[in-house]
């Protein structure tokens, strides 16, 4: 599929506003499509419709990604007092909206063909549209990775979860485990502490990754204690979750360990499976970008945590959907020049 050119059907139709045609029964024509709808694709979306260059935003099935299952952010810029991620993301997408940012909700990209460089770059999503684009910015961030033992599957929204926000709730009075030992982990664990009996954090090492703020919280929390050297080999039960089962990795002595609930935050993985063999990604699936969030086509920039391995934090995002659009804005300006001054070019030899 990677290499292969997909099939689409383009008829000329009348445009409805600037950079939009649409084509009855055929591909819809954009002049920039965004996919993905986390902080980089919405601060995309607001300096591209600032631009007038009416962007319409894939959003995904989850508006905002990740950020909008985080419970509490309080090391934004600008906002003193914590807010929910579904708040910021609230107010962003009004923000963009705002500016003539057009947003498809509940809408997830599925083939794309970028075998043009300089385009134009053609998207399918799985609400049966097709579209034409002059530039992509394609920021569809990363999803929670899974620990891939048995019963995760199996138990996972019977007791396995990986939102503490969504989920925190059913498990009020009872005993909860989370797996990880970074910022999300403990992000998510303290917050747990709110409705759970107690809070066991499972960490494969001996020592947290999570930011000293967060590790001074956690260890001041009565409800939560730790387990260190330790994996989760299975999650037991039979209806819900009853157990899990834990190894050593210095002893590799298991026991079972008994629990409600578990709760999973071991790191995510780029959403970048759709573009494999379309843009250049690194080993870890992330794609690859340069300074100026160009990729390696031209006319397609990327942004967020799809392309950020190292920081992965909103503040970095909003700077890299910013830097994006701005690319993106001045490659088509440069493009359209070009074309201008070829036509005339030509007008003047005939």
């Amino acid at each position: 599929m990677a290499n292969e050119k997909l099939s689409f059907t383009l008829t000329t139709s009348t445009p409805q506003t600037a950079g939009e045609t649409q084509s009855p029964g055929g591909v819809q024509k954009e002049k920039v499509i965004i996919i993905g709808s986390g902080p980089a694709g919405l601060t995309a979306a607001l300096y591209t419709a600032r631009a007038q260059l009416n962007p319409l935003v894939i959003a995904g099935h989850e508006l905002g990604g990740q950020v909008s299952l985080t419970y509490e952010i309080e090391n934004y810029p600008g906002f003193p007092e914590p807010m929910t991620g579904q708040e910021l993301v609230e107010r962003m997408k009004t923000q963009a909206e705002r500016f003539g940012a057009r947003i498809n909700l509940f809408t997830a990209v599925t083939e794309v063909d970028f075998s043009r460089p300089g385009g134009p770059f053609y998207i399918k999503t799985d609400d049966g549209n097709e579209y034409e684009a002059e530039a992509v910015i394609v920021s569809a961030g990363a999803t929670h990775r899974h620990l891939n033992v048995p019963g995760e599957k199996e138990f996972t929204g019977n007791g396995v979860s990986y939102c503490a926000t969504c989920d925190g709730f059913f498990f009020r009075d009872k005993q909860v485990v989370v797996v990880g030992g970074g910022d999300s982990a403990l992000e998510e664990a303290l917050f747990l502490t709110r409705f759970a009996r107690n809070v066991t954090i499972i960490h494969r090492r001996d020592e947290l990754r999570a930011g000293k703020t967060l590790q001074k919280r956690a260890f001041a929390n009565d409800k939560i204690s730790f387990l260190w050297n330790t994996v989760v080999e299975s999650i037991n039960g039979e209806q819900t979750v009853k157990s899990v089962t834990l190894r050593n990795v210095l002893t590799g002595e298991t026991q079972e360990f008994p629990t409600d609930g578990v709760f999973i935050f071991i790191g995510h993985d780029p959403n970048s499976d759709v573009f494999a063999g379309q843009l250049e990604r690194d080993a870890f699936g992330y794609i690859v970008t340069d300074r100026e969030m160009k990729t390696s086509v031209e006319g397609v920039f990327a942004a967020g945590e799809i392309q950020d391995r190292l920081y992965r934090q909103v503040a970095t995002s909003v700077g890299q959907g910013t830097a994006a659009a701005m690319s993106c804005e001045r490659w088509l300006a440069e493009r359209e020049a070009e074309i201008q001054a070829t036509s005339e070019e030509a007008s003047v030899a005939s």
